[in-house]
C-alpha cells in the first residue's frame, strides 16, 4: 500500500522508536555492518517531532544499577525472580547483568558520560544490601543517551531518520516472515517501508488510555503522565505484532506508578526523600509504612497505593528533622520548594486540607514512636508501635518547626506488560517460536511481574537494542 508513486527504498534495518532502545539497536546495527562491500541502510521512525524526539528515555534521570566497574548489582537478577514470584524470565535477567559492561562502554564511547553522584538516602543498588553508595547516572540523565547516541546516527549517511512517522502494521511476504512496516507520514498518507528486520522499540502502552483501561483497569484515565514523552507510547509494537500471533510477557495490569508533586508541570517531579516524613491521604489518614524499605524499593509501591486506593489524593508531611538532612533537596525532584510553616495547622492551611485532621494524625503517629537514634543513612530500626500502618524504620516524631509538605498523586512510568523476545531480542511466538524479521527490546517488551526493581529500564534497553542489532548483523553478513 503506497500513498504515493515514489516506490519506498529498501532497508536492511527500520527501527520503531528514537529512545534508549531504539537508538541503541540503530547505531550497533550501523557499527556491526560498517565497512561492507554494500553500505547498509537503516531507517528510524519516530512518532514524535525533532525537538521532542526520544520517548520516556529523554525525560529520566535514568539511573543505573551498577558500580564503579560499569557491573549490574549482583543481587539483581535473583531480586527481580522473587519478587516476581518466579513469572519473570531469569534468564533475560541474568543476560542484561552479562551484557551491561560492554553496553556502557558503548554509550560512553559515544560521549555519555556516566556520573556517581551522593545521594541523600540508602539504597540496594549494590549487592541487595542497604548502602550510602554514590548511584550512578548519565550526566545529563536520559537526554544526554538520545542526543549523543542521536547525533551520531544523524551524521551517518545510511541512517534515515523519519520523524513525525507513525508506525501502523507490519508487512509480511507470503512465507510470514517481516519484510516492512506500514507507516504513516506527516502528510497523512500511507506508504510501505520494505526492510529486511524490524525492531520495535517504541515503549509500552502508557500513552494510550483505551490500551490502559482494557488491561490496567478502571479509572486508568485518571493516571497523569511522568514526562510528555510517553504520550507517543501508544502501545504499537504490542498491537502490531499481535497481529502477527506473538507472545507476551510481563503483567499486563501492572504498571510503574511514582509520586508526584502535583503543583508542578515539571517532568519527573518524583519524591524519593519521603523516609523521614509521613504520608495522609485526603482523608487525613496514614495508609503506608514509609519506612518498611529503602526508598528505592518503596516508592514504586507508595504510587501503585495512591493511585489505586487512595483516589489519587496524598499528601507527604514531614518537619525540620527532615530538612537536616544533608542533601534532601536533591532526592525531592519536584521545582518547587515544600510548603513551609511553623505550625501544623499553617502547613494545612497552605495545603488546604484540613488543620484538625492533620494535627490528630500527626498526633497519634508521635505517640506511637519508639524510643531510639533516627539514622536516616541505614535502615534504623526506629519503629512505631501500636500503629496501623505501621512505621519501619526511620520513625522520628513530627514535632520540630518548620513543618514541611508537598501534596502527591501518582503519574505513570511505564506499563509492565508487552511482547515476549528470546535472548536475541527475537519476537516469538506461544511455542517460543521466532518470527523471522522481527525483534522488539526495550520497554516494549514484557519482563516485570509484582514490582520493578528499579534503575534498570534504560539499561535493559540499550542491552537488548544491541542485541538484536548484532543478530540482525549477523544473520545479513552474507
Amino acid at each position: 500500500m503506497s500513498g504515493t508513486s515514489t516506490p519506498a527504498p529498501a532497508y536492511d534495518l527500520i527501527v520503531v522508536g528514537f529512545g534508549a532502545a531504539g537508538l541503541s539497536a540503530a547505531l550497533s546495527f550501523a557499527e556491526a555492518t560498517d565497512g561492507r562491500d554494500r553500505p547498509a541502510r537503516i531507517a528510524i521512525l519516530e512518532r514524535s517531532g525533532k525537538e521532542d524526539r526520544g520517548g520516556a528515555t529523554r525525560w529520566t534521570g535514568a539511573f543505573l544499577r551498577i558500580d564503579q566497574q560499569r557491573r549490574l548489582d549482583t543481587d539483581w537478577a535473583e531480586h527481580v525472580h522473587r519478587v516476581s514470584g518466579g513469572l519473570a524470565d531469569l534468564d533475560y535477567c541474568r543476560t542484561v547483568e552479562r551484557d551491561t559492561p560492554g553496553t556502557l562502554a558503548f554509550v560512553e564511547k559515544h560521549g555519555v558520560e556516566i556520573a556517581f553522584q551522593d545521594f541523600p538516602l540508602p539504597h540496594t543498588f549494590a549487592a541487595g544490601v542497604p548502602s550510602m553508595v554514590p548511584p550512578a547516572s548519565p550526566r545529563g540523565g536520559g537526554a544526554a543517551i538520545v542526543e549523543h547516541l542521536g547525533a551520531a546516527l544523524e551524521a551517518d549517511p545510511r541512517v534515515d531518520i523519519r520523524y513525525l512517522t507513525e508506525a501502523l502494521r507490519l508487512s509480511t511476504d507470503e512465507d510470514g516472515a517481516v519484510d516492512g512496516v506500514v507507516v504513516r507520514g506527516p502528510d497523512g498518507l500511507t506508504r510501505t517501508l520494505a526492510g529486511r528486520a524490524v525492531v520495535l522499540a517504541c515503549g509500552g502502552f502508557e500513552g494510550n488510555p483505551e490500551m490502559l483501561t482494557r488491561y490496567v483497569g478502571q479509572n486508568a484515565c485518571d493516571l497523569p503522565l511522568i514526562a510528555p514523552g510517553i504520550a507517543a507510547n501508544r502501545g504499537d509494537a504490542l498491537r502490531m505484532a499481535l497481529e502477527l500471533g506473538a507472545d507476551t510477557a510481563g503483567q499486563f495490569d501492572g504498571i510503574h506508578a511514582e509520586p508526584v508533586d502535583t503543583r508542578t508541570d515539571k517532568a519527573d517531579a518524583v519524591l524519593y526523600g519521603f523516609a523521614a516524613g509521613i504520608f495522609v491521604n485526603g482523608r487525613l489518614e496514614r495508609f503506608f509504612d514509609e519506612g518498611r524499605d529503602t526508598w528505592d524499593n518503596t516508592f514504586e509501591h507508595v504510587g501503585y497505593e495512591i493511585w489505586k486506593n487512595q483516589d489519587q489524593e496524598a499528601y507527604w508531611i514531614a518537619d525540620a528533622k527532615t530538612l537536616a538532612i544533608p542533601g534532601i533537596s536533591g532526592s525531592l525532584l519536584t521545582d518547587v520548594p515544600p510548603e513551609q510553616a511553623d505550625t501544623l495547622a499553617g502547613l494545612a492551611a497552605k495545603l488546604g486540607i484540613d488543620a484538625e485532621g492533620l494535627e490528630k494524625t500527626v498526633a497519634g503517629f508521635n505517640a506511637a514512636v519508639s524510643p531510639g537514634e533516627f539514622d536516616p543513612t541505614r535502615l534504623d530500626g526506629k519503629h512505631t508501635v501500636g500503629l496501623t500502618p505501621a512505621k519501619s524504620n526511620w520513625a522520628t516524631p513530627l514535632d520540630t518547626a518548620p513543618f514541611i509538605g508537598i501534596p502527591v498523586t501518582a503519574a505513570i512510568c511505564f506499563t509492565y506488560g508487552g511482547v515476549r523476545t528470546d535472548l536475541d531480542g527475537r519476537v516469538v511466538t506461544p511455542s517460543g517460536t521466532a518470527i523471522p524479521g522481527l525483534y522488539a527490546a526495550g520497554e516494549a517488551t514484557g519482563l516485570f511481574y509484582h514490582a520493578y526493581p528499579p534503575a534498570t529500564s534504560v539499561l535493559r534497553s540499550l542491552v537488548f537494542g544491541r542485541r538484536a542489532a548484532h543478530h540482525v548483523a549477523a544473520g545479513q553478513s552474507a
